[in-house]
């Protein structure tokens, strides 16, 4: 299974069990991601820099296609991507690889 598809189940099965908890986490969710002083782009690269420098490969499938839908480029994806390495190294680097690999679904 595609690691959005598993982060969406897993969401899902939370959300039947912890219902209020899983709700009030994505309605903080939803207005943190609105527009606002940052664009809605410029958040969700953001959140795709943080998902690398957490090494979250779930994180990044999602905000890899948060990306694409807020219309943000491939080259603004690598970018704030490598504002991850700046500040973790090699480690971090290497999650790089899992940002192309969610990329090379949306751009050819």
């Amino acid at each position: 299974m595609e690691k959005l598809q598993e982060a969406g189940a897993t969401i899902q099965r939370l959300s039947e069990d912890m219902p209020q908890a899983v709700g009030n986490f994505m309605a903080f969710i939803a207005a943190a991601e609105q527009p606002g002083a940052l664009e809605e782009k410029t958040k969700h690269l953001m959140l795709l820099s943080l998902a690398v420098a957490f090494q979250c490969s779930w994180c990044i499938a999602v905000h890899v296609k948060d990306c694409v839908d807020a219309k943000a480029t491939k080259e603004e994806m690598l970018e704030a991507a490598m504002m991850a390495v700046v500040m973790g190294g090699g480690p971090k680097l290497m999650y790089i690889d899992l940002v192309y690999e969610e990329m090379d679904k949306y751009f050819k």
